[in-house]
């Protein structure tokens, strides 16, 4: 379990969880395919709302540059469903129930809201390209600019 945020260079870690529809995602199973993988709290949250929406309405420009786009929370997969429904959706959402997936990726830890404290997912989205290596990591994301600040990084404007 990593303590801080893997880093541009680093590996991919491996993993192995279900979306939105029940069907598995793997790291062997994106093998080749550079994707984005954005994580955030928890489904139908206010800024959770903003970040998915922002990736929905630019969506096209992630997959016409080949990019394919995932978010990930801690969410279970009926929760996931009823947030790509309300909001249409056009990505999978990855339901990391236990954090393994933010774990790895060190993005678990202590957080600060409102004068208290809990432990979850620090808001933060990784680039992964084909060679399963990470390309750009984004952490400290402000829900309503990050999809710009992501599509600036990959020349995707």
């Amino acid at each position: 379990m990593a303590d801080q945020p893997l880093n541009i260079g680093d590996a991919a870690p491996d993993f192995d969880l279900q979306d939105t529809n029940g069907n598995a995602v793997s790291l062997a199973s994106l093998a080749g395919k550079p994707f984005v993988l954005f994580f955030y709290p928890r489904d139908n949250t206010p800024g959770c709302t903003t970040e998915a929406c922002s990736f929905r309405d630019d969506y096209s420009r992630f997959v016409e540059a080949g990019f394919a786009v995932f978010g990930a929370s801690t969410d279970n997969i009926r929760s996931h469903q009823k947030f790509t429904e309300k909001f249409s959706l056009p990505f999978p959402l990855l339901a990391d129930v236990e954090g393994t997936l933010a774990k790895a990726f060190g993005i678990w830890g202590e957080k600060k809201f409102m004068g208290r404290t809990s432990m979850g997912v620090k808001r933060s989205t990784f680039v992964v390209d084909g060679d399963a290596k990470i390309s750009h990591v984004f952490t400290k994301v402000k829900p309503d600019t990050h999809v710009a600040e992501v599509r600036k990084a990959l020349g995707l404007l």
